[in-house]
């Protein structure tokens, strides 16, 4: 029980798979047009995309299925950021209030901060939720209604924890705009707009942030906005001419060019590998999975490597891939954050390649659970999972986390 417990601390990252970020054939596409101002995008699964409309003070819902948009909150008191805490209602930065609120399920807005030490804030721009449920959000103070005083004197990113405590996160910056965390959480990315430069810090104990260092300079003047990272860790910061990708090395790898000046950006889709793009006055969309399937087995890794699941959060299920470089005895099995054993996934003897299973959720609660890929030693087809990780002797364990969001 208690290495189970202890999962909690090690969330880790897997190999990257060498595929480019873009596949051939994938194409930029117009949805939908004709807004003021559009930025925030956010997938709901059954009912499509969100996003806001700062200028009409409105927020607008794509639905998949017919193509049609229509009003979800109206005024939304130039909602910009928006994103789903772990209960799943609509978190939402609101810059003419100066505050992040919530929405609750009968649609009432209940704000959740609005004060720093008896100070008004600046105007919320960006939003994350941690999978334990905190609220991370940046405060530049551009977007101050106009004639209202600016009460803090800096410009942060802050913190605001499941008990309503607001934290100071890092008040060094001019006009702090995009922010993503990495898919483990254990970096936060935030851009500081007109430098275009993107900084990262690790994160220590989800209330911490330290070691702040630039992580890239996108190289051509214009205005760094929101960004996402994919399942790999890449960044996708939107940018001077489109979307930027970088890796979590903090190298450049493609561009999505978009014909407006793109605001944001999220991953939709029951997937999560469709890229949904505001920009302008207009909603794009870009298929970033390849046109083609692995097949299984197919495409040997050179070593054990367990993959990001596909979509997080997920509602109600998720597909995980994990890689043997050899024909191995292996299981994969998922357990709730106090150790118990919630579903077994795959077990027994397994061909070399890569390999996807399907984890349905329905009947779980919502909160953070992991998955894990145990490979037992060369010879040996029956025991107990091995502690650690790595590829060793004496075989291989790697664990991941995953929210399962109601």
């Amino acid at each position: 029980m208690t290495r189970y417990v202890c999962l909690l601390a090690i969330v880790l990252t897997s190999a990257v798979l060498a595929a480019p970020p873009i596949p051939p054939g994938a194409t930029l596409e117009r949805i939908a047009t004709g807004f003021k101002f559009v930025e925030g995008p956010l997938w709901k699964e059954g009912v499509g995309l969100l996003f806001s409309d700062i200028h009409a003070s409105t927020i607008y819902q794509w639905s998949k299925s017919d193509s049609m948009v229509t009003i979800y909150l109206k005024p939304s008191d130039s909602s910009n950021g928006l994103t789903f805490d772990v209960q799943g209602n609509l978190i939402l930065t609101q810059m003419r209030t100066r505050r992040i609120s919530r929405q609750e399920r009968n649609g009432t807005i209940t704000p959740l901060a609005t004060m720093y030490n008896g100070k008004r804030l600046n105007s919320p721009n960006d939003i994350v939720i941690t999978s334990k449920g905190s609220i991370v959000f940046t405060d530049p103070d551009f977007n101050t209604p106009a004639g209202e005083p600016k009460e803090l004197g800096f410009k942060g990113i802050f913190r605001l924890s499941q008990s309503g405590t607001l934290q100071v996160m890092d008040s060094t910056f001019d006009k702090p705009n995009g922010i993503c965390f990495s898919p483990d959480e254990k970096r936060l990315y935030v851009n500081e707009s007109p430098q275009h430069k993107i900084y990262v810090w690790d994160v220590e104990n989800d209330s911490t942030i330290t070691n702040k260092r630039v992580f890239y300079t996108i190289p051509q003047s214009g205005y760094a906005d929101g960004m996402k990272t994919d399942p790999e860790g890449n960044v996708y910061c939107t940018g001077p001419g489109g979307v930027w990708i970088v890796s979590p090395a903090g190298t450049y790898l493609d561009k999505i060019a978009t014909p407006e000046t793109p605001t944001n950006c999220a991953w939709g889709e029951t997937d999560r590998k469709t890229l949904y793009i505001t920009a302008g006055t207009s909603i794009y969309r870009i298929r970033l999975a390849p046109t083609t399937g692995i097949e299984e087995g197919a495409l040997c890794p050179d070593a054990y490597e367990l993959c990001a699941n596909y979509p997080n959060p997920f509602n109600p299920s998720t597909t995980i891939r994990y890689g043997l470089s050899r024909k191995s005895s292996a299981s994969l099995t998922v357990f709730n954050p106090l150790g118990a054993h919630v579903a077994t996934l795959a077990q027994g003897c397994q061909d070399a390649g890569y390999h996807e299973v399907r984890f349905n959720a329905s009947g779980l609660s919502s909160g953070v659970y992991f998955y894990q890929l145990s490979v037992l030693p060369q010879g040996k087809r029956d025991g107990v999972p091995l502690e650690g990780q790595g590829e060793t002797a004496k075989g291989f364990v790697q664990t991941r986390a995953f929210l399962l969001l109601r």
